[in-house]
């Protein structure tokens, strides 16, 4: 078991990785509010670990609600269900909200927690790895709305969170591959000799290779909370935790949420970063073939679907949250493993990247 620390003073919080922590009582001692509990979890990993996880916490009032499964579901609509059961159960001030399952349950669990009468505790307990590594650290809530991903949410950061490495046991090969796209992430953008680990190390994590899986979570949570410790609300140097997130929530509102997996939009979009990146002559042309031979490696795609205009992605992408005094903010390429937040970029590469990618 490994336990790092989100440093943010009052707020700060452990993430604990290892494997049976779900089933353990003592993963939960001291993170509890005073009240009930609900569990939030969704029709997929409910058959899995729901009874289990009731189990650890059966010392309290626990009770669950079941969501459909899929970023298809992450809206406003499957929002109010959570609120109808806290309201129709007399949650109060005092309850606890835990995640049970990936990034769409923590995402709507924590929203869900950040604006329940004000605010109340929650814990996550990702299931998958894109969560564990990713989404379930630095207290991004939120939801989709139809013209742009995450565009409604809030910042409240998490009491714990608890990353039982056992979950990934029961993971689809599909999720699996998209969570490696958010550790590849932060190989490029800011630790090279992380990446050049992942280089040397992808076919263990594909092979779920248990030494393997819970190093990249660890070195992946350690630079996630140093960055979430510096710019809690991305007022600055977080937003680099969104490279390849600009091209990848476009993909993702121009196909239609859920038919793609949010890792799998990250992993083309970081190759359309480090493409442009190269177009402005700030990597060479070697550099961006050893990020896209990775992303290959990992069994993502590099590849759009037909059907797609540059036009289409300039429209998808003007919704961003990067979006600042009118201007598009990417964050691009310097070197391997340095990644930087720019408005001032060519806007040629950037139209040469998405025709390229577009008529391919």
């Amino acid at each position: 078991m490994q336990t790092l620390t989100v440093e943010l003073g009052e707020r700060s919080y452990p993430i604990v990785i290892g494997p049976g922590l779900l089933t353990d009582p003592q993963s939960y001692a001291g993170h509890l509010g005073s009240g009930r509990i609900l569990i939030i979890t969704n029709d997929q990993v409910a058959p899995l670990y729901l009874d289990k996880l009731q189990s650890a916490l059966s010392e309290t009032d626990c009770s669950s609600i079941i969501l459909p499964d899929g970023e298809a579901h992450k809206n406003l609509e499957t929002l109010s269900l959570i609120y109808d059961r806290l309201l129709e159960g007399r949650f109060g001030r005092d309850c606890t909200l835990v995640a049970l399952g990936g990034g769409v349950i923590g995402d709507m669990c924590g929203f869900a927690a950040a604006t329940y009468q004000r605010g109340v505790v929650f814990i996550q307990v990702p299931t998958t790895l894109l969560a564990q590594v990713d989404s379930s650290v630095g207290g991004k809530t939120g939801v989709n709305h139809p013209l742009g991903k995450n565009m409604i949410g809030a910042f409240h950061q998490p009491r714990a969170v608890i990353a039982d490495t056992g979950t990934l046991q029961t993971l689809p090969d599909q999720e699996l591959r998209a969570g490696i796209a958010e550790v590849i992430k932060y190989g490029l953008l800011g630790d090279a000799e992380f990446l050049l680990w992942l280089e040397n190390n992808i076919d263990k994590l594909l092979a779920r290779e248990d030494q393997a899986l819970a190093y990249a979570i660890l070195r992946s949570c350690q630079n996630k909370a140093r960055i979430v410790a510096e710019d809690e609300r991305e007022g600055g140097k977080r937003a680099l935790l969104n490279l390849g997130h600009t091209f990848g929530h476009a993909i993702e509102t121009l196909l239609g949420y859920g038919q793609w997996l949010h890792g799998e939009a990250v992993g083309m979009g970081m190759v359309m970063a480090a493409d442009m990146s190269r177009r402005l002559d700030w990597i060479s042309q070697q550099d961006c073939a050893r990020a896209l031979t990775l992303i290959e490696r990992a069994g993502l795609p590099t590849r759009l679907p037909a059907g797609l205009t540059s036009d289409d992605f300039l429209d998808a992408m003007g919704h961003d949250k990067k979006v600042l005094a009118g201007k598009l903010r990417l964050v691009l390429l310097r070197a391997l493993g340095d990644a930087t937040i720019t408005a001032d970029f060519d806007m040629a590469a950037l139209h040469a990247t998405l025709e390229h990618y577009c008529r391919q």
